[in-house]
This record gives structure tokens, sequence and C-alpha cells, in this order.
């Protein structure tokens, strides 16, 4: 026991003895600094440091625009920025569409297979026409080859949800069964999702109430402006918990799921999502299942 014990006392003494860090001109060997010290002292100092530097690091990634040049970092800024973008690109190939339906009619016009009252019709109408040069848009091999590339990386890919669920832009309004998907062709610009009566119906994220009453056809109806001139329309409610003009956050209970206006045979939600004028595939950004 007595061993042991100046053992420890022995190893104590060495961390705390002290020594004297002298600095000395080398020529008059004059003492121009010192300083006392120990083990003790310099441990604590450089696992101080070290700890701080860990820290200083960590708070600069977080926090500094530094941690977007970090490889395989997602962030929600940047998934907003690749929804934006696939918004304009949407644009974009409905513009081409309707100058190419311009095109055609006017080319039927020349030839006299359409009478020029009916060219302004033809180009504002939805119809998919079953001629194959409003189909076939080629592009080249390099085109597709970036497209596959930019889809496969989830920093870009917006439908990507992946494990954390905190980098979900765009929040599923209501627990049910899709009953009807959407489709631009027969004009059902929606999903429908059957569910329980009186289900909460939340907003898929935060924006302003834009409207909130009664239509006939629809029902109970609210409908809420988000940034990035995104629309979310909620339909068919039983009652609705929102006023116009309040300002609403991604999750908030806005309304309860129900069955009324004259469209509709049973309870379920009506939701649709628009930007900038058209319609978009609620599917592509939220996962109903």
């Amino acid at each position: 026991m007595e061993k042991t014990k100046k053992d420890k006392n022995s190893r104590l003494n060495r961390w705390l003895a002290t020594y004297r860090f002298v600095i000395l001109n080398e020529q008059s060997y004059e003492e121009t600094f010192s300083y006392k010290l120990n083990r003790l002292n310099v441990f604590l100092f450089f696992s101080v440091s070290i700890l701080l530097l860990i820290i200083s690091t960590f708070l600069v990634i977080s926090y500094t625009p530094l941690k977007e040049y970090i490889p395989g970092y997602d962030s929600s800024e940047l998934r907003r920025k690749a929804i934006m973008n696939n918004y304009k690109l949407d644009s974009i190939q409905e513009k081409l569409m309707r100058n190419q339906r311009y095109i055609i009619a006017v080319s039927e016009v020349l030839k006299g297979d359409l009478d020029i009252y009916e060219l302004e019709q033809r180009v504002n109408s939805d119809t998919i026409y079953s001629n194959k040069s409003l189909l076939e848009f080629k592009t080249s091999e390099a085109d597709s080859l970036l497209r596959i590339e930019v889809e496969s990386d989830e920093k870009y890919n917006i439908t990507q949800t992946g494990e954390d669920k905190s980098l979900l832009t765009l929040f599923k309004p209501i627990s049910g069964k899709v009953t009807q998907n959407h489709d631009p062709i027969t004009r059902h610009y929606a999903v429908d999702i059957a569910t329980k009566l009186n289900t909460p119906v939340r907003a898929t994220t935060e924006g302003v109430v834009v409207f909130s009453g009664w239509s006939d056809d629809a029902g109970y109806v609210v409908i809420i402006d988000h940034p990035y001139d995104l629309l979310s329309v909620y339909k068919h409610n039983s009652s609705i918990s929102v006023s116009q003009g309040e300002v609403v956050e991604q999750g908030q209970v806005i309304a309860f799921s129900g069955n009324s206006g004259m469209n509709t045979t049973g309870p379920h939600l009506h939701f649709e999502i628009w930007s900038n004028g058209f319609s978009l595939n609620p599917e592509e950004f939220i996962d109903f299942n």
C-alpha cells in the first residue's frame, strides 16, 4: 500500500513539478523573458486549444457559405433553387409548345385546312395534338448525359427526399389514399386524396392565405400564396380554421377534410399546386404513400 501511494505521489509530483521557460539574449546572455509552467499546465493549454479549434471549425462550416463547398452537402436553399429552376424549365417548355402550335396553326391556315378565325382558339387550346412535330423533341447526346448526371445528384434532385425530413420543401397536406391523379388532358389539375371525415388538413409550406371561403362547386376552399410564386389549393373541406390574410407555417392545420361542394362523391381533399399560372403535379414533389 505504501509503495502504491508513493508511486501515485511521484506521478502527481511529476505533473505538478514546476519548470522555468527562459529566453536569453545570445550575445549578453541577458534574460529577456521567462515563464513558469508545469506539465499539467501544458497539457491543459493544448487540450483547450484543440477543443476551441474544433468548435470554431464546426461553427465556420455550419453558419457560413463555406459549407456549400463541401462535397455532398445538401441544403434547403439549394433545393429551393433547384425547384425554381425546374419551374422555369416547365415555363419554357410550355412557351415552346405554344409557339409550335402557333406555327402549325399558321401553316394550316396557309394551306386552307384551318379558318383564320380559329387560329387563336387553336393556339390557346390545351389539347395535346397527335401531330408528331409537337412531340418530337430531339436532344443531343451531351444534353441527355447532363440530364442523367443532374438527376442522379441528390443536391439538385427536387424529388429526392432523403432520410433527413427537415430538408423537405413541401409537406404532405393530409394522410390518405390517392384516388385520382393529376391529369391535364382531362383538366384535372390536382390529386384527390380519400380520407376520413374531419381529418386535419395542413399547409404544405409557409405562406399567406389569399382565399378562405365557400364555393358552390368546391365547397370550403383555402388558397395559400407561398414564396417563389407558388400557390396551393385545398378544396371540399368540411370546415376552415384560417382566415384570409393570415400567415401560416408549414404543417399548420388550416382546415378539416370533408365532402362539401357539388363536384364531390365522398370525403376527400382536392389538392392543387400552381406556379406562375401553370399547374404542377403534386406527386412529383410529395410522397403521398
